[in-house]
């Protein structure tokens, strides 16, 4: 078994390896320059940044989408305040009116108008 050209210890060589095993004859390989593995990292960096910058984009809409929400409820409770803040306000108007503390005070106390020797003037 010669091959023409080929040196007599790459035909043993090749021989000796299982034809399934490497599907045939082994490639070589090139060994990577310095430059290839410095391009290689850069890229890897490059890819490291990009990700890292779009999980920082997502985190930010997360926080926005948050505040917003804790907002649109402060607005809410600040409307429900505001609405029970004018109800007080009313009640307190009408309990300390005058009309109806005459009517408090003659249904409830059993007061009328004083006698005229009820009121005092001091000097």
């Amino acid at each position: 078994m010669s091959v023409v050209g080929a040196p007599s210890n790459w035909i043993g060589h090749a021989a000796a390896v299982p034809r399934g095993a490497r599907g045939g004859v082994a490639a070589v390989r090139r060994r990577i320059t310095a430059a290839e593995r410095r391009l290689g990292r850069q890229v890897g960096v490059g890819a490291l940044a990009a990700l890292a910058v779009a999980l920082v984009l997502v985190w930010v809409r997360l926080q926005l989408v948050h505040t917003g929400y804790d907002l649109s409820t402060a607005r809410q409770i600040e409307r429900r305040l505001e609405e029970e803040q004018r109800e007080l306000q009313i009640e307190i108007a009408t309990r300390t009116s005058p009309r109806r503390l005459e009517e408090v005070a003659r249904d409830r106390l059993g007061l009328g108008p004083p006698a005229p020797g009820q009121i005092v003037t001091m000097p």
